[in-house]
């Protein structure tokens, strides 16, 4: 059965958790053209709903991704400009795993401008006006509200990053998505924690962070990237870890919950 673009379960809370590299689906026209190593799906955010089922009992919304981020990057400018120039990235529509294995298998080229143009219309643009909606239901009956940005990423991926990642790595972009109090205490949730953090570094928060996050018009985005060996395997079949979950989960509801707290003095 074909999933819908995204599942959206609406709250009463000014809080919504947004999980663009959540979806696991790969159409059969796309996997087909494909390698061995793309089909794992390996760069999915797994398990990130499961992870931040707390916020759903506080009574906030979650909007997740269904389809891969190899389908089409939901985290990216949908022109394909990078976030990060001069670094390696990976782009709108990867060719490259995270670990620069190639997606697309020998004889299948990666997509042309114009079947990019189609998944931008087909997959990109319905998660954004989804998150767009939600963003003004909740801010229409609450005057604002906290966009969540949830990632999570293999702790060492040489080809991108030099060494072991923090393990919790916040991003505002340098403070300009969220209102200064917030980011604040955040931060200083984060840094109560017994984890490695780290505030707008690496990463200062993606496109969804950077294009929503208008704190003076009452909406504060947060994201967070955390590394997957705090709640998971990080190899096939990337199985949840209880015993790891259960550690770092109060850690992520307490920075959730900060942000949260901060968004009434906003």
């Amino acid at each position: 059965m074909t999933p819908e673009i995204s599942t959206l379960v609406q709250g009463t809370v000014p809080l919504l958790v947004s999980i663009p590299h959540g979806g696991e689906y790969l159409p059969e026209t796309f996997a087909a053209r494909m390698t061995p190593a793309a089909r794992l799906v390996a760069d999915t955010d797994w398990h990130l709903a499961r992870l931040y089922d707390f916020a759903l009992k506080m009574g906030g919304s979650m909007l997740r991704a269904n389809y891969s981020r190899y389908v089409i990057d939901l985290n990216r400018p949908s022109n394909g400009e990078s976030l990060y120039p001069g670094q390696t990235t990976t782009g709108l529509c990867p060719a490259e795993t995270f670990r620069g294995e190639p997606i697309y298998a020998e004889g299948f080229a990666p997509p042309d401008a114009a079947e990019t143009a189609r998944r931008v219309a087909d997959y990109w643009l319905p998660y954004h006006q989804a998150l767009q909606a939600e963003i003004d239901r909740l801010k229409a009956a609450h005057g604002q509200v906290l966009v969540w940005e949830a990632h999570s990423i293999a702790s060492v991926l040489p080809r991108l990053f030099p060494g072991e990642l923090p393990g919790l790595n916040v991003g505002t972009f340098d403070g300009r998505s969220c209102a200064p109090q917030m980011r604040e205490a955040v931060v200083a949730a984060t840094s109560a924690s017994p984890f490695t953090w780290a505030a707008d570094a690496r990463f200062k928060g993606g496109f969804i962070t950077r294009h929503y996050g208008r704190p003076q018009e009452g909406v504060h985005t947060v994201q967070l990237e955390m590394c997957q060996s705090l709640y998971m395997d990080e190899t096939a079949p990337f199985a949840w870890r209880e015993d790891r979950a259960s550690r770092v989960q109060p850690t992520v509801e307490a920075m959730v919950r900060a942000a949260f707290g901060a968004l009434g003095k906003a």
